[in-house]
């Protein structure tokens, strides 16, 4: 009995590191599904002038997408933001998180701006306030300043098809 004991102890723990080792982060939810988008008050990326987030919701739906210079998932991303930026009935926030501005505006002059307004994140207490995980996350947010959808992780056709435009065609959660 007392060798069947370590036995049962590694299975227990084996199980247990084989379901979080494969646990989807992409999957993880977030306490702001459903509720009016946190008004934090924050600095445009540019100008500095203080904004309030929940101000910046308009007429149209907006995608909020937490990016930095530093992220390589964001880098692959980045062309498909470009290419979502052409949507003119969705607007595009983007938060520059733990960033320096001049690595920031680096970034946006090699790349693109896709961004309609950008936030200026540098110690990540607006990140914090949203409970990122990890960069990029994304919000969907209706004209209301309801949060409809958070992804974890990069962008791509596909998560843009399946995730993000029947959300927007129902503009429901």
């Amino acid at each position: 009995m007392k060798k069947l004991i370590p036995l049962i102890l590694f299975i227990v723990i084996a199980v247990f590191l084989y379901f979080s080792l494969n646990s989807n982060s992409s999957k993880l939810p977030s306490p702001l599904l459903g509720k009016m988008f946190p008004n934090i008050e924050a600095k445009d990326f540019y100008s500095n002038e203080s904004v309030l987030l929940a101000d910046l919701f308009s007429e149209n739906m907006s995608l909020v997408n937490v990016w930095a210079s530093w992220c390589v998932t964001c880098r692959q991303e980045h062309q498909m933001m470009m290419k979502i930026a052409n949507n003119k009935d969705l607007q595009l926030i983007g938060i520059n998180y733990k960033d320096t501005r001049t690595d920031g505006e680096k970034f946006l002059e090699m790349m693109g701006n896709p961004f309609d307004v950008i936030i200026f994140d540098p110690s990540g207490k607006i990140g914090l306030d949203l409970g990122v995980y990890a960069t990029p996350e994304t919000f969907l947010v209706n004209q209301q300043g309801v949060v409809l959808y958070k992804h974890i992780g990069a962008i791509d056709s596909e998560v843009w098809e399946e995730d993000f435009i029947p959300r927007i065609k129902k503009k429901v959660i």
